[in-house]
């Protein structure tokens, strides 16, 4: 998702998540921020967002240097020391090469598991990867319909739409990923109904599939790198959503 400053609707199509080139970059440090207009916290929050938006995408070869050099590492922890969350960093660092990476990712994410059960009658047995990137997956009391809906609307709210090119759902998690991104980095011009709508998104979309990713992966072996991001996704999500919490409501965001 991409917005000008002025927060006028543009193209929030599935590829500027996968664009990993452009995403990984390192975002405005803080410290450059005009701390007269700029929350720099909030700013720095979603500098988080928009950097896990793109790690949770098969990496390009682009991305990978950037990753097996520590840039990416070194981006994330000066963001989070920025963000004025108690949360430790995680490990952004790998040993695989891009090959094995890219595979990693695609065995967790991407690869279902299909086989036939009676040749005879064409009955085939088959389930989707070990590791889901759309919330829906983790929310059985809740319907296809009404997940993806109850986001369309908060995306429209903010002039926001989904790339229908893309061919990916709204609860996809990298699109929600970047339209907490896009939140934060509002609340960080000052806009206090951007701040309200993240907690909304937290408390009834983003700590579900953050919460059940990081579950789910912690059920895998050879998890590398992407265990590591569930783990601190989930650690994020929690400590944002409490910190809003206590902020709107007094109380925390469990």
């Amino acid at each position: 998702m991409n917005t000008d400053r002025n927060g006028e609707a543009a193209d929030c199509s599935g590829e500027v998540s996968r664009d990993s080139e452009a995403s990984t970059d390192e975002p405005p440090v803080p410290e450059r921020l005009d701390a007269k207009r700029v929350d720099r916290q909030a700013a720095a929050r979603g500098g988080v967002y928009a950097l896990l938006a793109a790690l949770f995408d098969e990496p390009d070869e682009s991305a990978y240097r950037r990753i097996a050099a520590g840039d990416v590492d070194a981006t994330c922890r000066d963001l989070l020391d920025a963000t004025g969350l108690a949360v430790d960093a995680p490990e952004l660092t790998v040993e695989d090469d891009h090959e094995t990476l890219c595979a990693r990712f695609n065995d967790l994410f991407t690869v279902g598991y299909a086989e036939y059960e009676d040749r005879t009658d064409g009955s085939l047995d088959s389930q989707g990867p070990p590791v889901s990137l759309y919330e829906t997956a983790y929310r059985p009391e809740a319907s296809w319909n009404d997940v993806n809906l109850d986001l369309a609307r908060a995306y429209d709210y903010f002039g926001l739409e989904v790339d229908q090119s893309a061919r990916d759902n709204h609860d996809y998690l990298p699109y929600q990923l970047e339209f907490a991104g896009y939140l934060a980095r509002r609340e960080a011009e000052s806009s206090a109904d951007a701040a309200r709508a993240r907690l909304d998104l937290h408390d009834r979309h983003l700590h579900v599939v953050a919460g059940g990713l990081a579950d789910r992966i912690d059920e895998e072996r050879g998890t590398g790198l992407y265990g590591e991001l569930a783990d601190f996704l989930d650690r994020f999500v929690t400590a944002d959503q409490t910190a809003l919490a206590e902020r709107f409501e007094g109380g925390d965001g469990g």
